[in-house]
């Protein structure tokens, strides 16, 4: 009998947990080998200014949830991001391990930043391309459409028809990825019969084949029950703690913020505060946004 190690209430053999880690990166704390630095973006449609010289920095194995009312241009920052929107700034992704750091040397470097305030690391960037999965708010799929969670997944990392014949290869790497969203009991399943806290669940699996260095999510809890909503946020929070992980998301859910978020953004056209829940929360720009109490 193969050993079983305790993970969040659910057991995970050891030979799946080794795939995972394989296939995401060394499980525990952040490695500090990445950051993302988002320099100076603006956005114009038109004449219009939606973004106006946002600068955020990204961790990896850390949450960033970005809030605000609505039309402070949360979407059109991720749609920048994302390339589906032309915007001014850059868009910088380092990799301390190509210019020769070791990993003690990059966490060192980290919490020295983090000590200090400071946001700039002295060393020369060597600039790579950064992956970007994403989930969107909603997949609209016409109901009794006949694409299973298993079809899905498999059109996209399999390059054979899904109609023809299930590789048992595919379908081991699918039932895999899925597993880690506590998902694998929906591989059979319609998409379109799917709950929204299941669809969710299915596109962050999706979004994260092959792992991305940033993991970009819109309002991902719309639509879903409160129920849903924790088990998403927990999800959120275990792979980037346990994979190493980037993740920036826009989020209406601001208890949800204030407990799993390293850091928040406060938007407003432009970054009006941003630092942990606590200090964005207490803000007098908070205040004037979402008012007291």
């Amino acid at each position: 009998m193969r050993k079983k190690e305790k993970k969040k209430g659910r057991e995970v053999s050891k030979s799946e947990s080794r795939r995972a880690v394989k296939r995401f990166g060394r499980k525990g704390k952040s490695c500090g080998f990445h950051c993302i630095k988002i320099k100076h973006i603006g956005v114009r449609i038109g004449t219009e200014e939606i973004l106006k010289d946002v600068n955020l920095h990204i961790h990896c194995g850390n949450l960033t949830a970005v809030i605000g009312r609505n039309g402070a241009g949360k979407s059109t920052l991720l749609k920048a991001i994302l390339g589906e929107l032309p915007h001014e700034g850059e868009i910088v992704f380092t990799d301390l391990r190509t210019v020769g750091w070791s990993q003690e040397e990059a966490v060192q470097e980290a919490n020295r930043l983090e000590d200090t305030g400071r946001e700039r690391i002295e060393q020369p960037e060597k600039i790579e391309g950064l992956r970007i999965g994403y989930v969107p708010q909603s997949l609209s799929i016409d109901k009794n459409t006949p694409i299973s969670v298993y079809d899905l997944l498999a059109g996209y990392v399999s390059r054979r028809p899904v109609f023809l014949w299930k590789s048992k290869r595919t379908e081991e790497e699918i039932r895999e990825q899925l597993s880690i969203f506590e998902a694998e009991g929906l591989m059979e399943k319609a998409v379109c019969d799917l709950s929204g806290g299941e669809l969710q669940r299915v596109l962050l699996a999706l979004a994260t084949m092959p792992p991305p260095h940033l993991l970009v999510l819109d309002e991902p809890a719309a639509g879903i029950d409160q129920k849903g909503i924790a088990a998403l946020y927990e999800i959120l929070n275990r792979i980037k703690e346990e994979y190493d992980m980037a993740v920036l998301l826009v989020s209406h859910d601001l208890e949800y913020v204030k407990k799993y978020a390293d850091r928040v953004v406060l938007l407003d056209k432009t970054v009006l505060i941003q630092g942990t829940a606590k200090t964005v929360f207490e803000s007098e720009a908070y205040q004037q946004v979402f008012g007291r109490g």
